[in-house]
């Protein structure tokens, strides 16, 4: 239950961070490697949408179950973890 909670706050905080962008621009300024790295005078836009859209996304994989087979999958052949069927 508290997963299906969880995974719904941070879907939440992801898409306002997405569709609010200009106001957290206002808010935490420019970001100077994504004006850098991302394009001229919108990257910190750019940055802000695509954090929202992370952190939304991980959010839905952590609410479904998703990440931790994931996360078990990538890491799990380092540490000799085998995934749980």
């Amino acid at each position: 239950m508290a997963r299906i909670i969880f995974g719904l706050i941070g879907t939440a905080i992801g898409i306002l961070i997405t569709v609010q962008s200009e106001n957290m621009l206002k808010a935490f300024g420019r970001v100077p490697s994504a004006e850098k790295y991302l394009g001229f005078e919108g990257g910190s836009r750019l940055f802000y949408k695509l954090l929202g859209i992370l952190i939304a996304t991980i959010a839905i994989l952590y609410m479904t179950g998703l990440l931790q087979s994931m996360v078990v999958g990538f890491f799990g052949p380092l540490f000799r973890i085998s995934p749980q069927s």
